[in-house]
């Protein structure tokens, strides 16, 4: 009888054991950390509601964007996962998928088309993030400037807003009227990549090098603008991308090619001088408006050494949805990455003075024909320096397109 009763004990000891490893490894399950900026992080209720659907729990870790990308790299040499949702910048998805940090996303090509945004998040065919926050370029004129200059008609190509600009400044209305970054830092690489790629409609060849009579003639028009016809101000060679831009809100430029976001800036009564008068357009092009724009997006994604990634890709289907992507607007401005959630938003008079935003968002693909490039950061280094160079004078259009060009082509060959 002692030793039934022996056996009895021992087996329910065993059971409670088991339950309880059980029951540590589904709380485990059950709950992720998310390291995202803090202009990424949802509402309590929004977290609240996730976790009551679900069953997970998350623990935001709102962290400095620049520092985000560095924590995942020295976890990862670790063999450790820094949280089990990342944020993704479009810049550097190339050097995750390169790195093998990130796990591939299931998604249907119906989800795909219906946010153009993701493009830079695919390589070789693989979804690696989700975008949440979407920015493209977006044209911006001073219509009263460009009527008081005699100008009725917003300009359609790269040769119209030549011409507008010069004759915009013969009137007197603005000293310098174009705007756009040119100091050596990343926001000078993108204006070179958005310009050369409206402009010419290509700007990296299959291989991954420059396309020599795109990028020159980009460079050709840039050093015309500020060096020769002195409609950029001289400012904009040393100030950083965001002064650039907020030259329109100030009445001192005419025209910009900026982020989403001046959509509502140029509207602020708290940012703006020019309320009422700057209309958003769609990107010039070669001989009327281009039929392509390139996308800046920000985007989640689960990293491969999590060990909650089924809960954790749960969270990042979650925060893409149509809803929750509405309600980040609500709650952080976000602009929608989904083309449907847009367009709601603007017909509810959330999103004002759109202009051709909705349309300009349909337009968005990749100037990177096999994705961003895994060594993005030595080349947006190469060609920032380069530009800025030629703005001031050390370089011709065609030493900075040389400089440029051996060093992607060394990167490229690697």
């Amino acid at each position: 009888m002692k030793k039934i009763i022996t056996l009895l004990i021992a087996l329910s000891l065993t059971v409670l054991f088991i339950v309880s490893c059980n029951g540590n490894k589904e709380a485990q399950g059950n709950s992720i950390t998310v390291m995202v900026p803090d202009w990424a992080v949802p509402s309590d209720e929004m977290l609240n509601a996730f976790t009551k659907e679900t069953g997970i729990t998350v623990n935001m870790n709102a962290m400095a964007w620049e520092n985000i990308r560095d924590k995942i790299s020295i976890a990862a040499a670790g063999g450790t996962a820094a949280a089990d949702v990342v944020e993704v910048d479009w810049s550097w998805v190339g050097e995750f998928y390169s790195a093998d940090w990130l796990e591939p996303i299931e998604l249907t090509q119906e989800e795909i088309d219906a946010m153009p945004s993701i493009q830079p998040f695919i390589i070789d065919g693989k979804v690696l993030a989700l975008p949440y926050a979407n920015d493209f370029r977006l044209a911006y004129y001073n219509k009263k400037h460009f009527e008081t200059a005699g100008i009725t008609e917003a300009p359609k190509s790269w040769d119209n807003v030549y011409e507008d600009l010069k004759k915009i400044k013969a009137a007197g209305v603005t000293k310098y009227p174009f705007s756009m970054p040119l100091n050596a830092d990343e926001s000078c690489t993108t204006s070179l990549i958005w310009l050369t790629y409206s402009k010419y409609g290509i700007v990296f060849n299959e291989d991954g090098t420059l396309n020599k009579d795109a990028v020159l003639g980009a460079l050709q028009f840039i050093n015309q603008m500020v060096n020769v016809d002195n409609l950029i101000d001289p400012a904009c060679k040393t100030s950083t991308g965001m002064d650039a831009y907020r030259r329109i809100n100030s009445g001192e430029a005419s025209f910009i090619v900026g982020p989403t976001s001046f959509v509502s800036r140029v509207q602020d009564t708290n940012e703006s001088q020019v309320v009422g008068d700057v209309i958003p357009i769609l990107l010039p092009g070669a001989t009327g408006p281009s039929p392509k724009t390139f996308a800046l997006p920000e985007g989640v994604g689960v990293i491969k050494l999590s060990k909650n990634k089924e809960a954790a890709m749960k969270f990042v289907k979650w925060f893409n949805s149509p809803e929750i992507q509405k309600q980040l607007n609500y709650v952080q401005n976000t602009m929608p990455t989904r083309t449907s959630v847009m367009e709601e938003l603007i017909n509810e008079g959330k999103l004002k003075n759109t202009g051709a935003l909705l349309e300009e968002s349909k337009l968005i693909s990749s100037p990177f024909p096999k994705g961003v490039p895994s060594y993005y950061s030595e080349m947006t280094t190469a060609i920032f320096n380069a530009v800025n160079e030629m703005v001031l004078g050390a370089k011709t259009p065609e030493q900075a397109f040389d400089a440029m060009d051996a060093k992607i082509k060394e990167l490229a060959a690697r």
